[in-house]
């Protein structure tokens, strides 16, 4: 009985503490703000207290940003290179701008979901206390 109860204690719902992330809302609660800035976590949530200081995110966001835009991007220029033909010129400065604004929108949602994924898995000192 003790175990269960225990077992019940450490178990986090992962799909709702991901979306939260991706909203760039607390984990925890879901409704504080995860970041003071653009990227800046905050110590800790507005709402609940949850402390987040200690998370790792470090270059997964990043990475997964890069990843995410290069597979979608890279097809879009080659079809639209070969399918219309237009001048390189246009083309680049068409991309580019696409490039930088979906990378600007993925960034700070794809760290907020990193977050929220150590959180709910309980990593990296996110063991304290259950929402």
């Amino acid at each position: 009985m003790a175990r269960d109860i225990l077992a019940e204690e450490l178990e986090r719902e992962l799909k709702p503490a991901l979306l939260r992330g991706w909203r760039r809302r607390c984990p925890s609660c879901g409704q504080g703000p995860l970041f003071s800035s653009y990227l800046k976590v905050r110590d800790e949530c507005a709402v609940c207290h949850e402390h987040m200081s200690h998370h790792r995110a470090d270059d997964g966001p990043a990475y997964l940003t890069i990843l995410i835009v290069g597979h979608l991007m890279a097809p879009l220029l080659l079809w639209t290179f070969f399918e219309f033909e237009p001048d390189p010129l246009v083309v680049a400065t068409i991309f580019t701008i696409g490039c930088v604004a979906l990378s600007l929108y993925l960034l700070p949602r794809l760290k907020g979901a990193i977050v929220a994924l150590q959180w709910a898995k309980r990593m990296h000192g996110f063991g304290g206390r259950t929402a």
